[in-house]
């Protein structure tokens, strides 16, 4: 039976509700060079995102997705300690972000040690922290893939085909998803165990169906942010119902989270806007209950889930 990897344990589907498939708790979005991530102390994290944890799950988020990789600050035993203190599981990914953030050793590793790595992460646990990961987070630049980033998603692909994980890539551009897509085939994986994380991004509605057509799953993960209006997630999400692919549909915020960066921890935003704001947005726009059930419990169940 499918299960949920989280920070508090394995979960069946009857277990869950709403799942925020798109989220950061802690991520590093400072200078590559000086590394803040490295000596963040989670007792300073978890008195600031406990309690926007808190207010999810009294919102009615069951459970939520993180999406720091290695290469911009993961820190599995942070996103752990506030997972823990809030009662909210949260899926931690394996995974490696695109240059130039890629670390060193990762561009000397050989592909074959990088598919290795990423297994015992998802089967074992990530170092340091005894909680397996949960998925695959990967990235590629708008012009498309340069070579590392290759080598990084044919050992994803590998892995995935391993474990059944689900692997998410932050990709700007259709066209480079496309390209992914390639790849990921040609390692022996499928394009329906792939993620378009941030497909809101591609102005070509076009694009967007071409690659769920192909299989993938579609993200639309800036709900209520200042850089992408409502308006656009009211037009589209219909257009992609109509043509039959609300089941391949991803809803989230891109919302958070502890920089170390920043003095406190930056500028942190709740993850309720969807279930307070914006579903009631689609109730009034005449998307059904049952419609809204599918897109934010039944689908990132079914897409993360292993």
């Amino acid at each position: 039976m499918p299960k949920l990897i989280t920070t508090l344990g394995d979960f069946d589907k009857g277990q869950l509700g709403l799942i925020l498939p798109h989220e950061h708790v802690f991520v590093d979005l400072g200078p590559i060079e000086e590394g803040n991530w490295r000596g963040a102390i989670a007792d300073e994290v978890t008195p600031v995102m406990v309690p926007y944890l808190e207010k999810a799950r009294e919102a009615g988020v069951t459970a939520l997705v993180e999406c720091t990789p290695v290469g911009v600050g993961r820190r599995g035993d942070i996103v752990r300690a506030v997972s823990t203190g809030a009662g909210l599981p949260v899926v931690i990914p394996t995974g490696i972000y695109r240059e130039p953030w890629v670390p060193q050793w990762a561009r000397d590793a050989e592909e074959a040690a990088l598919r290795d790595w990423m297994i015992h992460e998802l089967r074992e646990g990530i170092g340091g922290v005894n909680v397996p990961a949960g998925w695959i987070k990967l990235s590629a630049g708008d012009d498309g893939m340069v070579d590392v980033e290759r080598k990084i998603l044919r050992a994803a692909a590998q892995a995935g085909a391993a474990t059944g994980a689900v692997i998410g890539s932050h990709t700007m551009r259709g066209r480079v998803v496309l390209d992914q897509l390639n790849v990921i085939e040609e390692a022996g994986y499928t394009a329906e165990r792939f993620i378009w994380i941030h497909t809101q991004m591609e102005v070509d509605f076009d694009l967007q169906l071409e690659v769920v057509k192909r299989g993938a799953w579609l993200e639309y993960d800036a709900i209520g942010s200042e850089w992408v209006e409502d308006a656009y997630f009211l037009e589209h999400i219909p257009r992609l119902l109509d043509a039959g692919f609300g089941h391949r549909l991803l809803l989230s915020h891109d919302r958070g989270w502890y920089d170390p960066s920043q003095p406190g921890g930056g500028e942190q935003k709740s993850y309720t806007y969807l279930i307070e704001t914006f579903i009631p947005k689609l109730l009034a726009a005449g998307i059904e209950k049952e419609v809204v059930r599918t897109l934010t419990h039944d689908n990132p169940f079914q897409a993360f889930a292993r």
